[in-house]
This record gives C-alpha cells, structure tokens and sequence, in this order.
C-alpha cells in the first residue's frame, strides 16, 4: 500500500517542510490537524497566513503548497487509519527529513482516533435525504387519447442543507415502468456497496 507518490509537487512540497523551522513545525500540524474535519473552512485564516509566511520565510505559494500537502499526508493518514510504523515508512520513502517525521507521527498517533472519528461524520455532499412521502393514484386519460387508466407514484423527497439549515422539497412522478427503471438503478447500487463493506 502506498500513501503517497512522490509527484514533482509532493517533492517540492517536502523540500520547503525540510527547511522549516522544528520549534515551529509541531504547532503547525496541531492547527491543521484541529481543522482537517472541515470541509470548507482552511486550517489558517489570511491575516494568520501573511504572518506564517514572515515566521516561516516562506511565499504565499509555498505556504499554500505546504499546508496543501500536509493537510493530504494527513487525510491520507486517516482515510487508510495508517498505523505508526506505516505512514512512518511512506513519509521516509518521499525522503521528508526524521525530525519532520517524527513530529508528524507523534501528532498522528496523539490525533488519529479523534481525526477519524471527525471525518466519518462529515458528509461528502452538504446535502442529504431527510424524509421521504410517496403516494400513488390513476391518472384518466385525457378525451383525446381515449378511456385509458394510468398507475402514477408521486414521491417528494425532503432534502436538508446542512449549511442553510433548511428543508427543499424535490417532486417526482413515476409511471409504473419508470418506477420500477428506477427500482432497478437502486437495487444495482445497493448491490455495489454491500459490495464495498
């Protein structure tokens, strides 16, 4: 298993965390680790950024390029719940220097329950289902088409915003082989991650 691959800005990335400061570098990983579980909100805000750029000798580029990759070693870290002796390797193996190393293993190992704990309650989407009402009746024919019966589900899903904190409300209208078009699609995904657990 490989955490990382050493892409020209991986390596780059790992010569400017080599030349950081060790006193310095500790408090910056406790930050980025406090913050990692937020999706849209970065681990430092601007006025903090041009004042580590100044403490870390660092451009507004390179900063970025540094907490960019820590902050993927680190969610690389906890989508795999890498042990120690793991991401110690793969950390070696991109030639980050032992003292960088060493900090970021101590800070894993002292965050990683509380990380992984964090991310498996966040959503993917800021949307989800929240309810869902479904009824179904006959639709009649219209008198240009003639005396015909047709069976019609409504559905109406209850999707919550987590960031609006509201309700939207989506309708739909299946016919029977529609419905069950439909079914189909669900019960493939369903197969997919029963799959997957």
């Amino acid at each position: 298993m490989s955490l990382f691959t050493a892409t020209s800005s991986i390596k780059k990335a790992v010569s400017l965390i080599n030349g950081l400061h060790d006193g310095k570098f500790p408090l910056l990983l406790t930050r980025i680790l406090q913050k990692l579980h937020e999706r849209e909100e970065r681990s430092f805000s601007e006025e903090e950024e041009e004042k580590l750029e100044s403490a870390l000798g660092l451009t507004s580029q390179e900063l970025e390029l540094v907490l960019t990759t820590l902050e993927f070693f680190l969610q690389q870290a906890a989508y795999h719940t890498a042990k120690p002796a793991v991401l110690t390797q793969q950390l070696q193996q991109i030639e980050l220097d032992e003292s960088k190393v060493n900090v970021i293993v101590e800070a894993w190992m002292n965050s990683a329950r509380n990380v992984v704990d964090q991310l498996r309650q966040r959503s993917i989407s800021k949307k989800q289902l929240d309810g869902v009402k479904w009824r179904s009746h006959i639709q009649m024919s219209q008198a240009s088409r003639g005396k015909t019966k047709l069976p019609v589900a409504l559905f109406e899903l209850l999707i919550k915003d987590e960031e609006k904190q509201d309700k939207e409300h989506i309708r739909m209208e299946f016919t029977h082989s529609e419905l069950y078009a439909f079914y189909t699609q669900l019960e493939q995904i369903q197969s997919e991650i029963d799959h997957l657990s």
